[in-house]
């Protein structure tokens, strides 16, 4: 069996106790034996000055001891260089449960580098990705513009059935890499804190309904009826940013008109809580698979890529949803299933 002391005090008291035994089995030994060497009297006061003795001597011993390999293991966990003060406040208490104290501290220790290393990984998986995706991004409108630029140096810029044509696509290009510049900027503005929301009052049905007009043709297109919820009317009143609002409505609606179905519909719903309002974006379309849910607001996560860019767009809609809905203090969520629809929401703080 191992014995386990609590503190090192403790186990210097158990070694004197033990010394102080093993001279009184001594004597007694020699007094079984018909040996008297010293009286008893004078044998046990021996006894207990040697047990102080050792006792106070084990014990600067071991404290020093200790003091020195503990401090050790503190420079190892300790992020933080102390001063001369903290130091003198920061010795150790020899008392306490020492051993099972500094024992949980490097466990924790140990639990968060874990944990850091573990986060580490996880921004590295996602820097790579992230690279990756904009170089693959960038790569095909740069591709098609060289194309294009070739084929007209070619010959084809004297062909007025060619020359315009490519021409137009070439711009459209442009057009899709300057927005996709655009998009990472204001990100990257929201994430650094550079951006500053303009907050007001107003209307948030005004808003869904100047929202809805905006898009009016291109649900047309999609043979898709734009609706409102029961509960959704004139005077439920906000306190955000009112243009990075709107933008966050006609990222979550345009991108639900896009996966809609023919003659299906577009909801938005509103509903009172208590310090807010929440606002859900729903439809009855292609859906979502729930693998997919987890990572759907992260910069260029497409589901279904093919899909993704045919229906255009810079693939950072719902990320900027996230960032400016964070930047509000506020959260963005969504829920899915394939095959019936998906419900986007996010809360605005009541005026």
């Amino acid at each position: 069996m191992v014995m386990r002391f609590s503190s090192p005090i403790r186990l210097v008291l158990y070694m004197a106790a033990i010394i102080l035994l093993i001279f009184t089995g001594v004597y007694l030994i020699l007094c079984m034996a018909g040996i008297t060497l010293f009286s008893w009297k004078f044998l046990l006061w021996f006894a207990a000055g040697s047990s102080l003795f050792i006792f106070i001597f084990l014990r600067s011993v071991m404290h020093n001891y200790l003091s020195e390999k503990f401090k050790l293991i503190y420079k190892t966990i300790q992020n933080l260089k102390l001063t001369k003060e903290e130091k003198r406040n920061n010795r150790l208490d020899m008392s306490g449960d020492i051993l099972t104290n500094v024992e949980k501290e490097v466990q924790d220790w140990a639990e968060g580098k874990r944990s850091e290393i573990e986060q580490l990984r996880k921004l590295e998986t996602y820097r790579r990705e992230f690279l990756g995706n904009v170089s693959h991004e960038l790569r095909t409108p740069l591709f098609n513009i060289q194309g294009y630029i070739s084929t007209l140096l070619a010959g084809g810029l004297e062909d007025p059935n060619v020359n315009r044509s490519y021409l137009e696509k070439t711009e459209a290009n442009i057009a899709r890499m300057t927005e996709m510049i655009e998009d990472l900027e204001v990100i990257s503005r929201l994430e650094s804190g550079d951006m500053q929301l303009d907050e007001s009052h107003f209307d948030l049905y005004s808003l869904c309904m100047e929202v809805y007009n905006h898009l009016e043709d291109f649900a047309k297109t999609k043979n898709i009826s734009l609706i409102f919820g029961a509960d959704t009317n004139l005077g439920q009143f906000v306190y955000a940013d009112r243009e990075k609002i709107r933008q966050v409505l006609v990222n979550l609606v345009t991108n639900s008109l896009k996966y809609g179905v023919e003659n299906g519909r577009t909801k938005i719903s509103i509903y009172d809580m208590v310090e807010n309002f929440l606002v859900e974006i729903s439809d009855n379309g292609i859906g979502i698979e729930e693998k997919h849910l987890p990572r759907l607001f992260e910069r260029f996560y497409r589901v279904d890529r093919s899909r993704s860019r045919a229906e255009g767009g810079s693939g950072l809609g719902l990320a900027i949803v996230k960032h400016i809905i964070e930047a509000h203090e506020q959260t963005v969520n969504v829920r899915s299933t394939q095959g019936l629809g998906s419900t986007f929401s996010f809360t605005v703080k009541k005026s």
